[in-house]
């Protein structure tokens, strides 16, 4: 059995022992978050309150240990893992909507709301929350903030920087700070903006103030079934070309349909290369003509069929489609890799083209689901972590799926973060002067070195093959019919 360590006695003496998990069997759920890699937490430490987190803090920093801050652990880029070890501090408990604001259209929250939760209050209020992940049915504020999460709804509406207004937040060195204001003309420096998708660096939010904004009086979604994804790509770039900017607009090729159907029977033809889900939402007059002007666009395409949904019940099961997609793709393969690029509109036809081309090259099946709106790509490639050599297969092939998607005009994530997963490939966009300027900026908010370490850049002290530990070692431990 193993024994409490000084750090371990220390943090049960400041928030109990209830909220301390350091057995190695319990410490086995908080390795890994959505991706492929893995790191091993010296022990999780769940506070109650900002206090708590701020003691917290201070003892980790007294044993010079490592930190770092979780929310869900639904996230897609490793960015919650301990890739150094140490204290993992997770939010789960600080999960109270403190304030609902109609009036001023805001909510003031603590980390760990999740996000359905939020919006399902502010609808009572007539209001809503815009940023709408996949995951949003789990996953916590504060993970959005830290990844600057988004969405299918945030192509008109924006990501979650566009919906936080300030943040409570306690810094490296256990200080607590309020930046931001209740509006967004406050003088100064965007220090908001720093914090958002800042991805847990340089401090861990425990309170924010976010932007609601009122639900529409009309919805309008619509399904069009096409015979090849380029002519779904194509009329993609038309609807966005004509001005018309779509509450969402997505894709869903051949293999999700495959996989998603038999699941949740939403209506997607199975023998469809590829289906477009369009939205438009506003006033009922807005929608009645900018729904007629896009059916007209995507018919210019030759689609099988477009549907209209008008009925929330109608529009909630072919959503369901849409963001049940990721579960239901485990029918197929065990395991998935999901990637995270962004592309011109004017390059999805081409660049998916690449993906399926990568895909096959490297024997690996590929699912495509994705916000087509603003070009952000999520191949998702499937796999059995137990076959040898799968992991590093999938790896290499993701590399140059990210490669394609930079040489293509994009960039390396939409909305999933850099994390440990993207952080070699961060000098294909940055130079080193940018990523430079960057820790300059992460090393103002304190001395942030043992602050979720070894994530967004390439280098860090002690950091070397973090994050590179990936589930075959984990099947070494468990055996090889180990699901991990």
């Amino acid at each position: 059995m193993n024994v409490p360590s000084p750090l371990v006695r220390d943090l049960i003496d400041a928030i109990g022992e209830e909220a301390v998990v350091w057995h190695d069997d319990d410490l086995l759920v908080y390795e890994y978050d959505g991706t492929i890699d893995r790191g091993n937490p010296d022990v999780i430490a769940l506070p109650a309150n900002t206090d708590d987190v701020v003691n917290l803090i201070k003892i980790a920093n007294k044993h010079d240990a490592p930190v770092t801050p979780r929310g869900a652990g639904t996230g897609l880029s490793g960015g919650a893992l301990a890739a150094r070890g140490g204290v993992i501090i997770g939010m789960n408990r600080m999960r109270r909507i403190l304030n609902i604001d109609p009036e001023n259209k805001t909510a003031l929250v603590q980390p760990g709301v999740v996000n359905l939760d939020l919006g399902s209050e502010a609808e009572r209020h007539g209001l809503a929350y815009a940023p709408d992940p996949s995951s949003q049915r789990a996953c916590t504020i504060g993970g959005n903030v830290a990844e600057n999460a988004g969405g299918p709804h945030t192509l008109a509406w924006g990501t979650t920087t566009n919906h936080v207004l300030a943040l409570e937040l306690v810094t490296a060195d256990g200080e607590v700070q309020w930046i931001g204001h209740d509006t967004r003309d406050e003088p100064g420096y965007d220090l908001v903006g720093c914090v958002v998708g800042s991805e847990g660096t340089v401090g861990i939010v425990t309170q924010a103030l976010v932007r609601l904004v009122p639900r529409p009086t009309a919805v309008r979604t619509m399904l069009a079934i096409y015979d090849s994804v380029r002519q779904a790509s194509n009329a993609v770039s038309a609807v966005v070309a004509s001005g018309i900017v779509p509450a969402a607009l997505e894709m869903i090729d051949k293999m999700t349909i495959a996989a998603v159907e038999p699941v949740l029977n939403t209506g997607f033809p199975l023998d469809a290369e590829a289906v477009l889900l369009v939205e438009v939402d506003g006033p009922e007059s807005q929608v009645e003509a900018e729904g007629a002007r896009v059916e007209g666009i995507l018919n210019r395409f030759e689609p099988r069929e477009v549907r209209s949904a008008t009925d929330p019940e109608e529009r909630e099961h072919l959503w369901a489609g849409r963001k049940g997609a990721i579960g239901a793709l485990g029918q197929i393969m065990p395991n998935y890799y999901l990637l995270d690029g962004v592309v011109p509109r004017t390059q999805l036809p081409d660049v998916l083209d690449g993906v399926y081309e990568i895909a096959e090259r490297y024997r690996l099946p590929v699912a495509n689901m994705f916000h087509a709106g603003d070009g952000n790509l999520h191949p998702c490639l499937l796999f059995d972590e137990r076959e040898p050599g799968a992991t590093e297969r999938v790896l290499d092939a993701g590399g140059e799926i990210m490669r394609l998607c930079v040489d293509a005009g994009g960039a390396i994530t939409g909305e999933h973060g850099v994390g440990l997963e993207k952080r070699d490939y961060l000098p294909w966009i940055f130079t080193e002067a940018d990523m430079d300027a960057m820790k300059s900026l992460r090393a103002a908010f304190g001395p942030t070195e043992n602050f979720n370490p070894c994530k967004i850049f390439p280098k860090g002290h002690g950091c070397g093959e973090a994050g590179h530990q990936h589930a075959q070692q984990q099947i070494a431990r468990f055996g090889p019919k180990a699901f991990v």
